[in-house]
């Protein structure tokens, strides 16, 4: 007798090839259905690193378009400088650093600038307007010039005025979240407001930033003068917290920022050997720190996705294995009844594969919830797209075929007489 001859599936006619794959598809999808335990177990294992997975893709997205977002509210003509070194001091030795006197010699001396705006702020403060009151999470003082020094323009009114610093004036910009709560769809312009017991008049509103940070909305905000806040909530009157510069040269900002470094060095009498008693931040600085964070999240969460569907993918092998084992007489079956050797290898795949995408699906069900929760605590900012969902069903796919093929070639090679009898 003749050895059995394989019968490759290009020599068949496309039409009984198309016939022979649907065959394995319905079988596959049946088999899926039939084994429920095992389909739970391995669609949970590939879920979790899926889940991972998109974790990484939409906080990746997402922290490209909060980049975006930063750099076109911080500009690249600017720097904001803080008093205090930040980067090496512990939380809570002294920053009050920055004095009216460094205002006026930045203002003189400091090359290529040509707009200096000190500032501080106050938190929790109840703003008040006829029977409506609002938690303003920040009341910030500042100089004329706050809203150019912060790319942000007015919808309505004007900024401070250097008489309105000079004289401590009662007038105030609104955020738009503010004005909104107090006066609804009405203009703010030329009404007053309370801020606890202080009367200000509304000068400017400010347009709709839609941007938060630290877990405050930049629209809660009223801004009045430096020298308003000072005197009427009782605060130091020499030292502020902040300042904001802006340069003409955007092109030469390294060359700014050290000579920016270099004055407030030489102003605050600090020798070679001491720190800065300041931290200047600018645009390349906020670009390096959240390439340090999304390389350190692209790694930790790259190295949690890849065990989990590395993981998963074993699992699916074993189980196969296990099932192979237990199918025999199905296999068997299948054989005798002229099911070729590529259609059980075929099929197999199809399982594997069917399994890892419904997988897939969990996972980003799972990564989605987790990433909306991560964002609704500031903690990352999560943007999906299509690239998502091709990206992991891609992955499921390619750990499906890649684990699946060795069990399902084990079931093809079984003899039909030996699969019948269960060996």
């Amino acid at each position: 007798m003749p050895p059995p001859t394989f019968t490759s599936p290009m020599a068949a006619s496309p039409m009984s090839r198309l016939l022979h794959v649907r065959r394995a598809a319905r079988f596959a999808a049946q088999a899926v259905r039939a084994y429920r335990l095992r389909s739970l177990f391995v669609i949970s294992a590939i879920a979790l690193g899926i889940a991972a997975l998109t974790i990484i893709v939409t906080s990746i997205d997402g922290a490209e378009r909060r980049t975006k977002e930063i750099m076109s509210m911080f500009g690249p003509d600017a720097a904001f400088v803080l008093g205090g070194d930040i980067k090496s001091r512990a939380v809570g030795q002294r920053n009050q650093t920055l004095s009216w006197s460094d205002v006026l010699r930045l203002r003189q001396s400091l090359p290529g600038a040509y707009l200096v705006v000190p500032m501080r702020g106050i938190s929790n403060i109840t703003a008040r307007a006829g029977n409506k009151n609002f938690e303003v999470p920040t009341i910030v003082g500042a100089t004329e010039g706050y809203a150019e020094v912060w790319n942000w323009p007015l919808a309505e009114g004007r900024d401070f005025t250097r008489e309105d610093v000079m004289r401590g004036a009662k007038v105030a910009l609104l955020g738009s979240a503010v004005a909104e709560e107090l006066f609804g769809n009405e203009t703010p312009l030329g009404r007053t407001i309370f801020l606890q017991n202080l009367p200000v008049r509304v000068v400017g509103l400010l347009t709709h930033r839609g941007f938060s940070g630290g877990g405050n909305n930049l629209d809660e905000r009223v801004i009045i003068p430096l020298t308003t806040l000072t005197q009427r909530f009782n605060l130091d009157r020499k030292y502020f917290r902040a300042l904001r510069i802006k340069f003409r040269d955007a092109q030469n900002m390294p060359q700014n920022a050290e000579n920016l470094r270099s004055l407030l060095r030489h102003l605050h009498k600090l020798g070679p050997g001491d720190d800065d008693d300041f931290t200047i931040l600018t645009a390349d600085e906020i670009i390096k720190f959240v390439g340090m964070l999304k390389g350190g999240l692209v790694i930790f969460l790259g190295v949690t996705a890849a065990v989990a569907m590395i993981v998963g993918g074993f699992v699916l092998a074993n189980l196969f294995y296990i099932s192979v084992n237990e199918r025999t007489a199905e296999i068997g079956l299948r054989k005798a009844v002229g099911a070729k050797s590529w259609e059980l290898t075929l099929q197999f795949l199809f399982e594997a594969v069917i399994l890892t995408c419904l997988g897939a699906l969990l996972g980003m069900i799972l990564g989605m919830a987790l990433g909306q929760t991560l964002s609704s605590l500031g903690i990352l900012t999560i943007e999906f797209s299509f690239k998502v969902f091709a990206l992991s069903l891609l992955s499921a796919a390619l750990i499906g075929l890649i684990f699946g093929i060795r069990p399902a070639r084990s079931a093809a090679r079984m003899a039909p007489v030996d699969a019948l009898r269960g060996k």
